[in-house]
């Protein structure tokens, strides 16, 4: 008994070693686009892929990656954080093309590889299935965070996010009935598929309204923001391993308990102080878990095992991006013909051209039964075509934005926010060089030089800002949102000073969102 205590400790020991390591490596690479400017124009988690087969070449292998850590530990909270930002009117409007992308997508996904890997490589028709059904989930962390940072339009990234949170629900069953055929214990029975799919779809979106709703009307009784936080963590893992255990899809049910929390539950029961300490939680729980993920997924890669199945890999990442095109070009057709809601044939590229993949097919792929001989191709197989993705794919993306011309003015923006932040520096500069002008000691030549040298300064800029508004008549409205944006958070920080002080309770948060509602419909 003594002994098998100190080999737990010595155990647990090793873990912690190991976690910190990864932990201290993964915010390094955080640090070195502040210290290498160039590096900034690579999106942060491919930075943590390249850094991590980095590792991968010399032999450094910082831990094993098993698909429970994926699955169980961080898959649950990067699905929350993503569900909870979404809104639900922006989700309304473009729920046919989302939902024809991540359910008919998945098929065509599925398909493409299947055909190309049986016809091409002579590949068996249940092992291809197992490596269609793991690489049709689409995981774009890169290119979403490169779209807000760019200022593309919201439409193209929620098209591109809300497909990626339901595809993942989509891919996971599809591989879950699938794996069983090659093993030889099932075979391929349309009616039963499509009755176990919608059973495992159905419980996930059960179990996931029950706990959103509960846990939504549970903080109407209280106002404790640490509680509230920690109940959107447990509501996170918790109907994730719920929902597994009664046989429903995990992956949907933490979507739905996350669609309700953010849209209903952080609307009715929390107020705006509390709303934005579960949303920054979130935030940096995301980017912890994004920073883990990537860099083990470039540490995990075996060169020499790549090496042996390039053939494979590269019939793969044909097939799918050849499948890629079909699904979004012929679904969003449909979906134009059926809503009139035009999805421009530059945004379907990007939606094409952008489909990652990611941690949920690296997870799917290392699920495989390790009885199979085949496990090891289609492991490497997976990897392979994710490393493609996310190195070939997600770097160019940013390219393709700008020859389609979907940047958006964020650029603009800055160049202009950062014309006014110079000009109110300087004018405070030169407010303060009035209060100089007796002291003893300062020359008037020297102040009257400074004088004519800041007032110069101001004139140019002044130039500049008049010329850019005249040029990009957008940036009044840019202007007019940024001052809206600054008075609401000047009421929410007077409310929120009189809730601390015990002069007010939480009854007036329902109207600070409505007026924060009310000014964004304007």
């Amino acid at each position: 008994m003594v002994l098998e205590s100190a080999t737990s400790e010595l155990v647990i020991e090793e873990q912690l070693k190991q976690f910190l390591l990864v932990l201290s490596v993964s915010l390094g690479v955080a640090t070195l686009p502040q210290i290498f400017s160039w590096l900034r124009r690579i999106p942060y988690t491919l930075l943590l892929v390249i850094v991590g087969l980095g590792l991968a070449f010399v032999n450094v292998r910082l831990v094993n990656l098993s698909p429970e850590l994926i699955l169980v530990i961080f898959l649950p909270p990067l699905l929350f954080e993503a569900a909870w930002n979404v809104k639900w009117s922006d989700l309304k409007r473009d729920l046919l093309p989302i939902c024809l992308y991540a359910v008919v997508g998945v098929v065509i996904s599925i398909a493409g590889v299947v055909v190309g890997l049986n016809q091409f490589a002579g590949m068996e028709l249940s092992i291809a299935l197992l490596i269609g059904a793991s690489l049709s989930a689409t995981d774009p962390v890169s290119v979403t965070a490169l779209f807000r940072e760019l200022g593309a339009s919201k439409r193209l990234t929620m098209l591109m996010e809300g497909e990626s949170l339901f595809n993942d629900g989509m891919a996971v069953v599809a591989f879950g009935l699938l794996v069983a055929l090659p093993l030889g214990t099932a075979k391929l029975d349309l009616q039963s598929a499509l009755l176990e799919f919608f059973q495992v779809v159905g419980i996930g979106i059960g179990i996931g309204g029950l706990i959103g709703f509960g846990i939504s009307y549970l903080t109407q009784r209280f106002d404790l923001p640490l509680v509230e936080q920690s109940l959107t963590l447990v509501s996170a893992y918790g109907t994730y391993l719920i929902t597994e255990y009664l046989g429903g899809s995990g992956v949907i049910g933490v979507v739905t308990t996350a669609l309700i929390l953010g849209n209903f539950g952080s609307r009715i029961g929390m107020n705006p102080r509390t709303r934005i300490i579960v949303t920054e939680f979130w935030e940096f729980l995301a980017f912890f878990v994004n920073s883990i993920v990537f860099l083990l997924i470039g540490d995990q890669i075996r060169f020499a095992v790549l090496g042996d199945n390039l053939k494979t890999i590269g019939v793969t990442i044909a097939a799918m991006i050849v499948a890629r095109a079909v699904s979004i070009y012929a679904l969003s057709g449909v979906s134009n013909w059926l809503t009139k809601s035009e999805i421009s044939l530059s945004e379907q590229t990007v939606l094409w051209w952008g489909g990652l993949r990611g941690s949920v097919a690296i997870a799917l792929a290392l699920s495989v039964p390790a009885v199979l001989p085949d496990r090891e191709e289609i492991i490497a197989t997976v990897f392979g075509v994710v490393l493609f993705t996310l190195l070939v794919q997600g770097l160019t993306t940013q390219p393709l934005l700008g020859k389609l011309q979907l940047l958006g003015s964020q650029p603009l923006r800055q160049e202009y926010m950062e014309a006014i932040a110079r000009q109110v520096a300087l004018q405070r500069s030169l407010e303060y060089l009035e209060t100089t002008q007796k002291r003893p000691g300062i020359q008037p030549e020297f102040y009257h030089y400074q004088k004519r040298l800041i007032s110069g300064e101001l004139a140019l800029l002044q130039e500049k800002i008049d010329k850019l508004v005249d040029e990009y008549p957008n940036l009044q409205e840019f202007t007019t949102e940024e001052l809206r944006g600054e008075l609401l958070a000047i009421e929410a920080d007077t409310y929120a000073e009189f809730v601390r002080a015990g002069r007010l309770n939480k009854e007036l948060a329902p109207f600070l969102q409505t007026t924060h509602d009310s000014a964004n419909q304007e």
